[in-house]
Order: C-alpha cells, then structure tokens, then sequence
C-alpha cells in the first residue's frame, strides 16, 4: 500500500512538472512573437500573442489546484513540498513573463504608423533575445534539478539591466531632440521595461530553482545593474 502510494504521488508531482513545462513553453513562444512583431511592426501577430495569454493564464490556475490538492491529500515534507511550493512560484512568474509579453504586444499596435527608427527597435530587440536565453536556461535547469545553472542566470540579470539603462537614455536622447519621437520612443521605453522585468522574472525562478535543491535561498544580494532611476535629464541634454 505504502509503495502505492508513493508512485502515486509521484505521478501527481510529475503532473506538476509537466504543466510548469507547458507554462514555460507558452511564455516563450509569448515573447517570440511579441519581439517578431515588435520588430516587424506586425499589429495583427501582436493581437496573436494578446490572445495566446488566456492559455497561460488558465494553466496557472490549474497548477495552483492542484498544488493545494496535492498538499491536502498527501501532507508532503521536505524535499516533496518544496517541489510543490516551487511549481506554484514558478507558474506565478511564468504568467507575469506572459502579461509583460502582452503588454510588448499592446505597445506594438499602440505605435502602428509611427514608423519609431528601426535602430531603437534592433536595440530592444537584442534586449529580447538575452532574456529568451535567460528564460531558457532557467527552465532547463529546473527541468534538470540543475543549480549551477539556475546560479548562472541569477548572475546575468545585471546584463539584460545594463542594456535597459544604455535603451533608456537613448530613447530620452531622441525624445528630447524631436518632439515628434516622444509618442512611439515612450511606448518602446515601456516595451524595454517589460523585458527588463521578464529578467526579473526568470532571476526569480533562477532563486526558486535554488531554493528547490538546497533548501535554502541564495544568500548573496541579487545583482542588479539597471540605472535609468539615476539617469538625470541635464545629463542627457547636449546643451548643458
């Protein structure tokens, strides 16, 4: 019976797992197409990814159900019930990483007809792409039970940090030389922070990751490197 018991439970945190995978696929593919559309101008793939949210958002629902069924039929300790604590952490981030997708997606029909420079774009664009990367490895190390890796992603969030500040004063440099850039600089300043965030999100996952295997949360202070709060106008104004 005990032995019945364990594979079944088992099996429910396997369940667990599985839908954090799904979550985790869903957010990918999320920030794919918010960024493809982004950088295309492409207002009808953008409404493709504000639909898409729905999807993750039911999936979260159905990992925290079953998170708290789980712990109220089979009392987990230990290591078992910070598996079940993780999936319900990391499927909180994972719908946060799908609304900051939508809100890139929203920004994208908000800007239709600007035509902002296509260099400010690039530049978001390869923001992007670092926290897919980061999104990634922090899904595959949990996937893998893998610390070193979730460790890894913890220490590049000063990266993605560092490429939203140099984004931020660009687009307060074009602002400020062209009235006309205000509108769509200030919708990609908002789609750049939305990314920014997602590296925040995935640092989190990265500590849940950590948290999961040792026990413990990590110890040190999160790295952080994102400036623009200390960015001063003066600063940025050629004529001063």
């Amino acid at each position: 019976m005990s032995e019945h018991i364990v594979t079944a439970f088992a099996e429910e945190l396997s369940i667990l797992g599985s839908k954090i995978a799904q979550m985790g696929g869903l957010a990918e593919k999320q920030l794919i197409q918010a960024t493809d559309a982004l950088a295309s101008l492409n207002v009808d793939l953008a409404r493709e990814v504000i639909e898409l949210d729905q999807q993750l958002d039911d999936l979260e629902r159905e990992v925290e159900e079953h998170a708290i069924l789980l712990i109220a039929r089979r009392q987990p300790v230990a290591l078992d019930l910070r598996e079940v604590m993780a999936a319900i952490r990391l499927s909180t981030d994972l719908e946060r990483i799908g609304d900051l997708a939508k809100n890139i997606a929203k920004r994208v029909i908000a800007i239709e007809g600007a035509r902002p420079r296509k260099r400010l774009i690039h530049g978001i664009e390869r923001m992007s792409l670092l926290a897919m990367e980061q999104l990634k490895r922090v899904l595959d190390s949990y996937s893998r039970m893998d610390v070193a890796g979730a460790i890894e992603v913890w220490h590049r969030d000063e990266e993605i940090d560092a490429m939203y500040t140099s984004l931020f004063r660009e687009l307060l440099t074009y602002m400020m030389e062209d009235p006309r850039a205000i509108t769509p600089c200030t919708h990609l300043l908002f789609a750049a922070k939305n990314i920014e965030r997602i590296g925040d999100h995935a640092t989190n996952m990265a500590e849940t990751v950590h948290y999961l295997v040792n026990g413990e949360p990590i110890g040190d202070e999160r790295p952080k490197g994102d400036e623009s709060s200390f960015t001063s106008i003066d600063h940025l104004n050629p004529a001063k």
